[in-house]
């Protein structure tokens, strides 16, 4: 095999390997993801306009007024017209941008007329899960068999390992079809909650409550992680949302309401 064949190669086996690799936000199931989702898409098609326009005239520049073609230089030393339109135009663009990202912002902050509190507190590595109204409590790990699969020398087959470190070993249950408000705080670090198809990064802060909401509109089950370095098992703080039907919502907070009440007793 000639050099350039191999260089053809390790060019082409990168993206064989990470085929399923996603550059870009995926498109969430709620108000406040879209919301984030629109504005990005927005911005980034802004600048790409930009990007165009600025190149398109540099590139058009450097090829027709090139030494080459007997091109000289100008003499003029500067324009009052010309400062004025590089200055009002990328202050139209700006102030353009910023009404859209303002008002998602405003939209994204708003949590008034919310129907269930969840108060959300990192640990490491863990998650602890109170809702506020249900009188429902508990935390919320890597599960075991990622666990166990992620030590040094277990000879276990990642592969194998369903959903391996994006599992946890009690999810969160939140209903459909519903305003939830998420209450944010730390008992020891930094950290930081990010579901991508529900709702976007927030900080958890230890003496400081920081808030979000969701409002999930299709069941389902849907995973985040962590998203500030916390400490050595940062990458091992998995979260896991799973959305039901109103219904089924309120017959597991019965349910655990149950079991609450029975650890209890014993």
């Amino acid at each position: 095999m000639n050099r350039l064949s191999i260089l053809i190669v390790s060019m082409l086996a990168p993206l064989t390997t990470f085929a399923d690799w996603e550059v870009n936000m995926p498109r969430g199931v709620s108000p406040t993801a879209n919301a984030a989702y629109d504005l990005h898409m927005l911005i980034f098609y802004i600048t790409v306009v930009i990007g165009i326009v600025v190149f398109g005239v540099m590139f058009y520049s450097i090829y027709h007024h090139r030494k080459s073609k007997g091109a000289k230089p100008a003499s003029f030393h500067e324009s009052t017209t010309v400062e004025v339109i590089w200055t009002v135009i990328p202050f139209v663009i700006l102030v353009g941008m910023a009404i859209p990202a303002t008002k998602t912002l405003i939209m994204m902050e708003d949590t008034r007329n919310s129907e269930i509190t969840l108060k959300v507190t990192g640990y490491q590595w863990m998650w602890k899960y109170d809702y506020v109204e249900d009188n429902v409590s508990f935390f919320s790990k890597l599960a075991n068999d990622s666990n166990e699969a992620r030590q040094l020398g277990s000879k276990i087959d990642v592969n194998k390992v369903d959903n391996y470190l994006l599992n946890v070993d009690n999810e969160v249950v939140l209903p459909t079809n519903t305003k939830v408000r998420i209450l944010l705080t730390a008992s020891d670090v930094i950290h930081a909650w990010w579901v991508p198809e529900i709702t976007g990064k927030k900080d958890a802060i230890p003496g400081y409550i920081n808030e979000l909401w969701v409002d999930i509109k299709e069941p389902g089950v849907y995973r985040g992680q962590c998203t500030e370095l916390c400490g050595k098992d940062h990458g091992f703080m998995p979260i896991v949302v799973r959305a039901v039907p109103k219904q089924e919502y309120t017959k597991w907070v019965s349910l655990n309401q149950k079991n609450r009440v029975a650890d209890k007793s014993k």
